[in-house]
């Protein structure tokens, strides 16, 4: 089946601003855009050492919200948090946490009056990935999933469990990457599908390897969470 295509934002008005999400006793920073059409919103879990400014996941974001998906980009650890993790590269991989937060998000998005009623979808990014899957195994809320150069074998125990739509993007250069993710197909139970970008490294620094990401996420999320 071809994949509808999202409606170009462009003519829409979107609002765009900084969020404050405060899950218990603690508080991430988030940058927020929805266009005013939206039908359903993408939380994006950025990789180890990364934050909300990865310039790859706003380069995805930008093409979601062409498209008139709403996003949620925001940090999945605290300023202290961020500190710690500096020093000691530890928090970056405890997917459980980095789940949690991500449940978390989703319970402030479907709190919050002028987002609640949208259809909610899944971008992870290397272990954010592993966090996306690990939470859509517990959120049934998520209608869509879509890992790019992800890390699903960190989420192991949580692949039979995820019953969301999930598209499984690797780059063709990043073998031990391509081995994991093949493996995920194996476990997974719910609706799925792997693609491969050609030439692409762990990070789609190649020309033309982002973009490729951006139209397979554009149209998966689209297909699965828009009428």
């Amino acid at each position: 089946m071809t994949p509808k295509r999202g409606r170009t934002a462009s003519t829409e008005m979107a609002s765009a601003r900084e969020v404050a999400l405060e899950l218990g006793s603690v508080k991430l920073s988030g940058d927020l855009t929805v266009p005013s059409s939206a039908e359903a919103i993408i939380l994006f879990a950025h990789g180890s050492g990364s934050s909300r400014r990865s310039s790859r996941n706003q380069a995805v974001a930008a093409a979601l919200q062409e498209a008139g998906l709403g996003t949620l980009l925001f940090d999945l650890l605290s300023d202290e948090e961020e500190s710690i993790d500096a020093r000691t590269a530890g928090l970056r991989f405890d997917i459980t946490l980095l789940a949690d937060r991500l449940q978390g998000a989703t319970r402030w998005v479907t709190a919050t009056d002028d987002l609640g009623d949208l259809r909610i979808g899944y971008f992870g990014a290397s272990t954010g990935a592993a966090a996306a899957l690990v939470a859509a195994a517990e959120e049934h809320r998520v209608g869509s999933v879509v890992s790019r150069g992800g890390r699903p074998d960190l989420a192991r125990s949580a692949l039979a469990r995820v019953t969301s739509p999930t598209l499984l993007i690797v780059g063709g250069a990043d073998y031990p990457v391509i081995a994991m993710n093949e493996e995920a197909m194996t476990q997974l139970r719910c609706e799925k599908r792997m693609e491969i970008v050609p030439g692409a490294s762990h990070l789609f620094e190649e020309p033309g390897a982002l973009e490729r990401v951006s139209e397979l996420a554009r149209d998966w999320f689209v297909d699965k969470l828009t009428s």
